[in-house]
């Protein structure tokens, strides 16, 4: 295995086999990155080939930078962070000190600004040999509290995306838990599966944790009014389907919960019910270095496509490749 050195019960319900199994990590294990493959077992049978849109192009990074015509989008992403403070943005164990440029090896990503780098280093627990499984959709707050924790714990997830209508993953977690209430988690390192976002954080800081349920994340009621509040400037986004293509494999994307431009891209993600590997790298994840060291660049969020070679940065253009790419 590799390894690294109460709240109001909540679901949101409406009316076992994955779709996607995990193999081996891929590349060294330093790099702590899953892979994954597909099978057919679906309710909607995957295309055997798909391609990116005619003369397509990646585009390059620009930090920092927002389209115009998506600054309303970004901003009200961004209003979670007010209600939610630093949950989904920090590691546990975070710690950020400001040191001299030379100390930062050149292949390690870090933040610099007159001639100083800050060092930001984390604490998180063990890492699950195989992926965690959580079937959610991205506008249920219930959800919300899963996926902070998520990136509190640093753990790389598989998200089977469950929008209203969806025809896939929806009718899949009726099967596997009897009803069709989300988040629901599959682990298939133990073979434990659950509804219940409270439980399911609890499960997962007792396994892949410390044990201490995260303080924004054990004020009971106030936690789940918070969780709500946060979505005020993105109602109703990333909860209801849209007609799609079904990829032979998972997307994989390198993102964080607190990110607004990584919130965009995973409200499209779940809009066309697109399985995907997220890499979770909120600040003072080792994660960040390994983008660094193996693209040049360190920016969230980075999309992965490996149905099509696709590999890029820029939330505004993602968006616009998935539509383009996955949307019928």
């Amino acid at each position: 295995m590799l390894r690294r050195k109460n709240i109001m019960a909540g679901t949101s319900t409406f009316t076992h086999a994955p779709i996607f199994r995990p193999i081996s990590a891929r590349g060294a294990t330093d790099d702590r990155v899953f892979s994954v493959r597909a099978s057919a077992n679906t309710s909607e049978t995957p295309l055997t080939s798909i391609s990116a849109p005619p003369n397509f192009k990646a585009p390059q990074p620009k930090p920092f930078w927002v389209r115009p015509d998506k600054k309303l989008d970004i901003l009200g992403a961004s209003l979670a962070l007010i209600f939610r403070l630093n949950a989904g943005l920090l590691v546990s164990g975070y710690s950020v000190t400001v040191v001299a440029e030379s100390e930062i090896p050149s292949d390690q990503y870090a933040l610099r600004f007159a001639g100083f780098k800050l060092k930001e280093t984390s604490k998180p627990g063990p890492l699950p040999e195989k992926p965690i499984q959580i079937y959610e959709f991205e506008s249920c707050p219930f959800c919300r509290k899963v996926r902070e924790i998520v990136a509190f714990l640093d753990l790389d997830v598989l998200y089977y995306p469950c929008p209203r209508n969806g025809p896939n993953f929806r009718p899949k977690v009726s099967q596997m838990g009897g009803k069709q209430q989300f988040p629901y988690m599959v682990d298939p390192n133990t073979g434990v599966s659950m509804y219940e976002s409270d439980d399911i954080i609890k499960y997962l800081v007792g396994k892949y944790g410390d044990g201490t349920v995260p303080f924004l994340l054990s004020l009971g009621p106030l936690t789940t009014l918070t969780e709500r509040f946060a979505m005020i400037g993105r109602m109703g986004k990333g909860s209801s389907y849209t007609p799609s293509k079904l990829p032979p494999k998972p997307l994989e994307i390198w993102a964080y919960e607190a990110s607004p431009f990584s919130k965009v891209v995973r409200e499209v993600l779940v809009e066309l019910e697109l399985p995907h590997l997220l890499h979770s790298c909120a600040r003072g994840s080792p994660k960040r270095h390994i983008l660094y060291r193996r693209v040049g660049h360190y920016q969230v969020p980075y999309l992965e496509d490996p149905n099509t070679g696709v590999e890029m940065f820029e939330s505004a253009e993602i968006v616009d490749y998935l539509r383009a790419t996955y949307a019928l």
